[in-house]
């Protein structure tokens, strides 16, 4: 029997899953995990670059598991787990390290944008952040991690760090790993601040979060950001409005989004109707998240159930490459 590839994706829990997050990965993380051998697991130790309160460190990496069940991920078909129950992917960090340079760390552009912003916090993990990051990619052995594109360099490195490996040890241990692309499947999802995309960074409007209650959906939509209305037929859209509109093509019917383009392009579009619309739509939309979070929150019994099961699967494949890669450097059997 042919062998499924592997994947694996990380999410760092620094709050709610949004809509960007389900349309950008989530969604086509619950149809891979039909065709591969998936692993998705809380980036936690991440975390500890940016000093995390612990309470609120649990907590996000709570919600993240139970969004991550409720969004469609479902843990007989797919490893879930965290970064943290992992401590093999610390001892593979420290092997990686030895062999990465400063030369090439420094030169990591998300590296020199957080040093740049938080100049009293350039740290060790900042710097190390691609080591770690392949650490985790590699003890699974993967070949394929969807990544956006600011994380392409850090795959890149991942790639430079396992062929490094095998080079300097003469062995073929480590597969290279690709960028799994998503090609149409891949939905950019804009923010309701008129410009860029959604993100939880963004300030405070700007994303629409999947156990979002439906007051706030609605007050956040109907605060979007248009401007006062086409002056012409059939104008362009500017960015604002056309965010709007595409925000509308991932979640309302298709009839719907050409009864409000018609209206756009004859100059007959009220906006106020346009947001009531969306907002509805939107609601409408993530009602079974919203129902499944809420009610997956009331069972620790089965969180902790799922997180036991993926720590388990994870850490085995985790330990047999640490015992296979201290032999291959030459320490002795522990394992």
């Amino acid at each position: 029997m042919e062998k499924k590839p592997i994947v694996l994706s990380g999410i760092r829990p620094t709050g709610n899953l949004h809509l960007g997050n389900y349309f950008g990965a989530v969604k086509n993380f619950v149809k891979m995990q039909e065709t591969n051998e998936c692993y998705f697991f809380i980036a936690d130790y991440h975390m500890l670059t940016t000093h995390p309160n612990p309470q609120d460190l649990q907590s996000n990496v709570r919600q993240v598991v139970i969004e991550y069940l409720a969004a469609g991920l479902d843990p007989e078909k797919a490893t879930l787990y965290l970064q943290s129950d992992i401590p093999e992917t610390a001892e593979l960090y420290l092997f990686l390290n030895m062999n990465a340079y400063l030369g090439e760390l420094e030169r990591v552009t998300t590296f020199k944008e957080k040093a740049r912003k938080q100049p009293e916090n350039v740290n060790a993990g900042l710097l190390t952040y691609p080591t770690l990051m392949a650490s985790d990619i590699i003890i699974q052995r993967a070949h394929l991690v969807p990544v956006g594109k600011d994380q392409e360099q850090h795959l890149e490195m991942t790639r430079t760090f396992a062929r490094r490996f095998n080079r300097m040890y003469k062995v073929d241990y480590f597969p290279i790993p690709k960028a799994y692309n998503f090609d149409q499947e891949l939905v950019k999802i804009p923010g309701l601040d008129g410009s860029g995309k959604m993100g939880k960074s963004e300030g405070e409007g700007n994303a629409v979060f999947l156990g979002e209650d439906p007051k706030s959906i609605r007050k956040k939509v109907m605060r979007a950001v248009t401007d006062s209305g086409p002056t012409e037929m059939n104008q362009e859209k500017p960015e604002p409005i056309q965010n709007l509109f595409n925000l509308m093509k991932v979640v309302s019917a298709s009839d719907t989004v050409d009864h409000f383009d018609e209206a756009y392009n004859n100059c007959t579009i009220r906006y106020g109707d346009l947001k009531k619309q969306l907002a509805g739509d939107i609601i409408n939309f993530t009602a079974p998240f919203y129902e499944k979070i809420n009610e997956l929150s009331k069972d620790d019994a089965y969180i902790k159930k799922v997180i036991d099961m993926g720590a388990e699967k994870a850490r085995a494949n985790a330990q047999k490459t640490v015992r296979e890669v201290r032999e291959i450097i030459g320490f002795r059997k522990i394992y």
